[in-house]
């Protein structure tokens, strides 16, 4: 029978190595969206489902200032908006769903983006990824983005063999401590980025390769 004590802190003392290689490898990490204020991170996390962060980011300074406030992407004519996202990809449901939840902003929150976890996941087109990269990049509450990178990469370093993004965020959260979980995301997004690539991860040029027990030459 495997001590799953004795699992757990293996995989910290795994996850505290991996941790800190990243961490040297990309010492100035942070999101790649680019965003003024909450309900600007909001929208362009939104916006970056199916759709590269540099897309957004060519999109996202004239939309801002045609739409500054939650309040102005609440009362946008929803034709206008899908137009204006248009290049995004998937406009109609991104649209409608910038709308609703500006709207429940302003009529729920008053015109603040709120600050938990469950008030996040009242909005429309809000799961727990974009909940998590709202709270930890515009607040600060700490929690693990769980996105299609965080997910491939933890499976392959074999940190967790969980396939549901929350079990995933729930395994991670035992391995690592509080203070690392936003940083965590944004290094293992990048890592993902970077080198671990989907279709053709650069093994040799990994920080993390001997660390990996899916790592190959």
């Amino acid at each position: 029978m495997i001590d799953k004590e004795l699992l757990l802190r293996d995989l910290q003392r795994r996850g505290k190595a991996i941790f800190g290689r990243l961490q040297a490898e990309y010492p100035d990490t942070k999101i790649a969206l680019h965003f003024s204020n909450p309900h600007e991170l909001l929208v362009a996390t939104i916006l970056s489902a199916q759709c590269t962060d540099k897309r957004v980011n060519q999109i996202t300074p004239e939309l801002f200032r045609k739409y500054p406030t939650a309040r102005a992407f609440a009362e946008a004519d929803l034709e206008e908006l899908k137009n204006d996202i248009r290049s995004t990809g998937f406009f109609n449901n991104k649209a409608i769903a910038i709308k609703k939840a500006m709207q429940a902003i302003v009529e729920k929150f008053g015109g603040q983006v709120p600050q938990t976890m469950e008030e996040l996941l009242q909005l429309e087109g809000v799961g727990r990824k974009t909940a998590n990269v709202v709270l930890g990049n515009a607040f600060g509450i700490p929690g693990i983005v769980v996105d299609t990178h965080v997910k491939r990469l933890v499976n392959l370093l074999g940190l967790t063999s969980q396939q549901d993004p929350e079990k995933i965020e729930q395994a991670l959260m035992q391995i690592f401590p509080k203070e690392q979980w936003i940083e965590l995301s944004n290094l293992l997004i990048a890592h993902g980025r970077a080198v671990c690539i989907a279709r053709r991860p650069n093994c040799p040029k990994c920080c993390i390769y001997d660390l990996c027990p899916s790592g190959r030459q």
